[in-house]
């Protein structure tokens, strides 16, 4: 069968048509960078217009000195996005279709060593932040202590829980609730008696390092109660499920049954963490931030180390298989919903364990500390991250906590020390740099290998079913 000349040329036309730069996705991307900066220009902007002068504001946003700063940054950000997006994904796309090679022992043992060598250096650098830059001023070492501290080891909790076990869960911050509150009655603060009286307090009154073991007993508990009748549900309707829970916790705290939450006003002078053992007293004083710190690096490196352990071993590997594909997973002999109500204990008991470590450092809570939003920015920051990795998700949640901290306060050498952002615009600012993330690295900053090989498989088209029959399609006679 012949082919005339006419029908060639049309099909030419075709291709050019379809290979035309205007239908490149990547100028796409650059049309929505664009665009979401232009919003945020409008958003972010202080000047209102007015009855005599509605279209001032656009003016100020849009056709300004203003709007030109946000239109190169855009560009910038974009240019960057890209380089790093099409490095990134050629390097896994490599990786994941080059041929398996035996790797030497001496090789795989050195590689083992550089990684420890790393790890130990990071620790390292991460126990002397406090005597380092800007890290030095007071008001940052309470930023590391109050903020980064809690919820990257909120987050690793919640990495367990969507990461790993694939499950939606937007009451995450009720356990962190639970915990909170669990510490001020094991301190003595509540609840306060019938009449009122602050000194008709419990005869409980325990150090607060041991309520991290009870408060993990009592939000896995709570984990398992919440999980037990509703984990045979999926997708959203888990999510409105877990939702609908943290509105539960947070009516209880408010509506104070028996005085146990002590209503709109919480609970106050929480003691903090003292220690007394053979001799040697510490007492971990609120007004200096480093000793919280050191804490909360500690706990953390305990339980990166066992959730390490964790995700190595036959829990972790079924976790994966029912993320992957759970009625695959059932079907294989896998307990499903048991795991599941694993996964959710545990993420909970993380939870309620950096609550503990909050309440302590704050000494004061109210059920106003404990809203929505911040079951929805820790999602963020694991989402941020690379859900699924340990490493992403510190390293995400300390960025995305530490940054908007840094441009509400910046030092004297930043911007002459004078706020960056307005704290009221920092949902939206989150907002764009987690869109912004999904556009240009769906895997996250830091994300697993699984997932990330996942994703830039089905970008270049490695694996994929579908493609290897089009592809045989248009080659065949």
């Amino acid at each position: 069968m012949t082919t005339s000349i006419a029908e060639l040329s049309a099909q030419v036309r075709q291709l050019r048509r379809n290979d035309a730069w205007w239908k490149n996705p990547r100028w796409g991307r650059l049309l929505i960078i664009f665009a979401l900066f232009m919003v945020l220009s409008l958003l972010t902007n202080q000047v209102q217009g007015s009855s005599s002068n509605y279209t001032l504001v656009f003016r100020n946003s849009w056709f300004s000195a203003r709007g030109a700063q946000f239109l190169v940054g855009s560009v910038v950000v974009w240019v960057i996005a890209e380089a790093w997006r099409a490095r990134g994904l050629t390097q896994i796309a490599s990786q994941a279709t080059a041929p398996v090679r035996r790797v030497r022992n001496i090789a795989a043992l050195k590689n083992i060593w550089v990684k420890r060598g790393t790890l130990l250096a990071v620790v390292v650098i991460a126990i002397m932040l406090p005597t380092m830059g800007l890290f030095t001023l007071p008001y940052f070492q309470s930023v590391l202590s109050d903020q980064v501290g809690v919820y990257v080891l909120a987050a690793v909790g919640l990495n367990v829980v969507v990461g790993w076990a694939g499950l939606l869960d937007l009451g995450y911050i009720a356990f962190f609730a639970i915990g909170a509150y669990t510490t001020a009655i094991l301190s003595g603060r509540l609840p306060i008696g019938a009449d009122g009286n602050p000194e008709a307090h419990p005869p409980i009154h325990l150090n607060l390092f041991f309520a991290f073991p009870i408060a993990v007993l009592l939000t896995m508990a709570a984990g398992l109660i919440l999980g037990a009748p509703t984990l045979r549900l999926r997708g959203d309707y888990l999510a409105i499920v877990t939702l609908g829970f943290h509105e539960i916790v947070l009516n209880i705290a408010r509506n104070n049954p028996k005085n146990i939450t002590g209503g709109a006003l919480g609970a106050t002078s929480i003691p903090t963490f003292r220690f007394n053992l053979f001799g040697i007293h510490y007492d971990w004083n609120t007004s200096d931030s480093k000793p919280y710190w050191y804490l909360a690096i500690g706990l953390i490196i305990v339980v990166v180390f066992a959730f390490r352990r964790l995700e190595h071993s036959k829990v972790g590997r079924t976790w994966t298989a029912i993320r992957e594909d759970e009625v695959a997973a059932a079907a294989s002999g896998v307990p499903t919903v048991k795991y599941k109500l694993m996964a959710f204990a545990i993420g909970a008991s993380t939870s309620g364990f950096a609550g503990v470590l909050a309440t302590a450092k704050i000494t004061a809570i109210t059920p106003d500390n404990f809203p929505l939003p911040l079951s929805i920015y820790i999602l963020a920051y694991v989402i941020f991250g690379g859900m699924g990795s340990l490493t992403g998700v510190i390293v995400g949640a300390s960025l995305m906590t530490f940054l908007p901290y840094f441009l509400q306060g910046p030092p004297s050498w930043f911007n002459g020390g004078h706020p960056v952002v307005d704290p009221k615009d920092i949902p939206m600012w989150v907002g764009a740099v987690l869109l912004v993330m999904m556009i240009f690295r769906p895997q996250g900053l830091i994300p697993s290998k699984r997932r990330a090989q996942e994703l830039a498989q089905a970008e270049h088209g490695v694996g994929d079913a579908d493609a290897m029959t089009e592809t045989a399609e248009g080659v065949a006679p």
